[in-house]
């Protein structure tokens, strides 16, 4: 894989249906999964730099996760994504000139099936506070900022559309020996 940029970030989620999760993120993602086992998948994305995996694992979902997000590098990045995920049926919320985490930025916010949360977010610069139209919401968060309503299902019919734009990157390359808790190597 030539055009990899390393180092490459990546991260391992527990799922409560792995075929909700393989649906809702080829649609987010805009491509299949790399790798699908049983009670695993796994998406390389080429652009943002990431490597995540599903672990299929009910008991270990965590409702107590941050979120995740991906910064776009133009407006028109955004807006593109935006139109693809309205489409769907995906948005949670969208927020534009909003102050969050001393930053000025639009943004829109979607939810994965077990409620992962994910931010994609334009950067337009540096800010000396959060926006006071959250205050309610950051005060009852203990003061964080970047913080998305509650997940809302999402009809099945919505992720059979148009996939947002994500580049596939095909590394080939299978994992290493290290397994995660339970057996399921990636």
């Amino acid at each position: 894989m030539d055009n990899a940029v390393f180092p490459r970030m990546h991260v391992s989620l527990y799922v409560s249906d792995l075929t909700a999760t393989v649906d809702f993120y080829t649609v987010f993602f805009g491509q299949p999964a790399a790798k699908i086992r049983r009670g695993y998948a796994k998406y390389v994305l080429g652009k943002p730099s990431l490597i995540i995996s599903f672990v299929e694992n009910p008991g270990r979902v965590a409702s107590n996760f941050g979120h995740l997000g991906f910064q776009v590098e133009t407006v028109e990045e955004l807006n593109q994504r935006l139109d693809v995920a309205r489409a769907a049926g995906l948005v949670q919320r969208e927020e534009v000139g909003t102050s969050c985490c001393y930053a000025k930025q639009d943004k829109f916010w979607v939810n994965d099936p077990d409620g992962v949360e994910w931010e994609v977010y334009y950067f337009h610069e540096d800010a000396e506070f959060n926006d006071p139209r959250y205050e309610a919401e950051y005060a009852q968060a203990s003061n964080q900022c970047c913080i998305a309503p509650a997940a809302q299902a999402v009809p099945a019919e919505a992720l059979t559309t148009a996939p947002m734009a994500f580049t596939l990157v095909d590394t080939g390359a299978e994992c290493g020996p290290s397994c995660s808790p339970g057996g399921v190597c990636c």
